[in-house]
């Protein structure tokens, strides 16, 4: 009796939610993972916000934008499919050491090509590519880790935490980025980055093996995409989870090549300005990861509405007059946009047979790459069209009839 009265007051009761918020965190290996990834995670961002601020000086278009996008995503479209199948049956911890270790080879060439006194953007481009066939077997890999690394019933909590490496990296970040390129400029962004990945090799390499939940090898049958295929069609709530995040990520999820142009141009800032707000979008994505992280998003209605509360988040943004309006609609963005990411990646993890989790990651990493690769350059040259409002209403829009659209179909196969 004590016991629960104790856990009936408030201290008590903040105590339990603390302890719910990060229980995945009790697993050792996915300690390690978690900080690992946070110190590489945040290099990455720093680097993905140079690079638009690098490109940006030597392109001087949102087109230019939009082409490095599609450069970064591209190789997702070809190779994610067949990325998966191969996460699927291989020792993902090992091809983790493999594709870190050569995604910091990356960033240090990024570096030397940016100390040159007149760098080549076809070169950065090529570099960008690079990056992105990297991307495109480490995504499906380190996602279909996590699994691996803690229980059944801890999983929906590790992949919220997972949620919270990327939004803190989008805080910590961009504020570097913002920091270096106004002081010691652009190549020493592409040095610290490079270092961080020393930490993830580090925790990889200190993981206990034999604390890993494995599933059975898979063995090679030439049929492993389209088994993921099949299977994702035969599921509804995943197929109708990927046909909206197809809808919103083509118009929705490209803040990287609007979000610059609407403080640039639209609000008249600085690219420091953008920094600063770029970091704000990102502090509202760790609140959402905050609030959701002892919450079990697994059902498609918790899709539908984070794209409908996405939706309204871009449209107040949009209409912002200021700077100085724009940050508490900025954070709203970055909240809603992280809870809507959480719900949509929490139903492929937890709703997904454990020998298709890397074929099923591996197929919405897949949609990431369509979205950007087609998206960028579209959400970049209506910037251009249009202004640099109208990207990030037309994402609202489109957000919303994708919410419709989701809750149809979800009654639909509910009846």
């Amino acid at each position: 009796m004590p016991t629960s009265r104790s856990s009936s007051t408030p201290p008590g009761r903040l105590r339990a939610a603390l302890a719910g918020t990060f229980q995945a965190l009790a697993a050792r290996n996915f300690r390690l993972f978690f900080v690992g990834q946070l110190i590489s995670n945040t290099g990455n961002q720093l680097t993905n916000l140079a690079l638009i601020l690098f490109v940006l000086k030597l392109g001087r278009s949102g087109l230019a934008i939009g082409a490095l996008t599609a450069c970064q995503f591209g190789p997702l479209v070809l190779l994610s499919a067949w990325a998966g199948a191969v996460a699927d049956r291989t020792d993902k911890r090992r091809a983790l050491l493999v594709t870190q270790s050569l995604e910091m080879a990356q960033s240090a060439s990024l570096a030397v090509l940016a100390f040159l006194p007149h760098p080549s953007l076809v070169l950065l481009y090529g570099l960008a590519l690079a990056g992105g066939v990297l991307l495109a077997f480490d995504n499906p890999l380190r996602r279909s880790f996590v699994p691996e690394m803690v229980s059944q019933d801890d999983l929906p909590n590790a992949v919220v935490l997972y949620s919270t490496i990327v939004a803190l990296s989008q805080v910590s970040g961009p504020a570097l980025a913002g920091a270096l390129v106004t002081t010691v400029g652009f190549g020493w962004c592409f040095v610290l980055d490079a270092a961080t990945y020393l930490a993830v090799i580090a925790c990889l390499l200190m993981m206990r093996e034999r604390e890993l939940f494995r599933p059975p090898r898979q063995a090679r049958t030439g049929r492993e995409v389209r088994e993921g295929l099949a299977y994702v069609r035969s599921v509804p709530r995943l197929w109708i989870s990927f046909a909206m995040f197809a809808c919103i990520g083509l118009f929705s999820f490209n803040l990287r090549v609007a979000l610059p142009l609407f403080v640039t141009r639209s609000l008249h800032a600085t690219e420091v300005a953008f920094a600063v707000l770029y970091a704000i979008t990102s502090s509202g994505a760790v609140v959402g990861t905050l609030l959701v992280a002892h919450r079990r998003l697994v059902e498609l209605r918790h899709v539908v509405t984070a794209a409908v509360v996405l939706g309204g988040a871009l449209l107040l943004l949009a209409a912002m007059p200021s700077i100085v309006a724009v940050v508490p609609a900025a954070f709203f963005v970055g909240g809603a946009t992280v809870v809507y990411m959480t719900a949509s990646t929490t139903i492929a993890q937890v709703g997904t047979r454990r020998d298709m989790h890397g074929r099923v990651l591996a197929l919405q990493t897949a949609l990431i790459g369509v979205t950007a690769l087609l998206g960028g350059p579209m959400v970049g040259k209506l910037g251009d069209l249009a202004g640099g409002r109208t990207p990030l209403a037309v994402g609202g829009v489109v957000c919303l009839a994708a919410a419709l659209m989701g809750e149809l179909a979800r009654r639909r196969f509910a009846r």
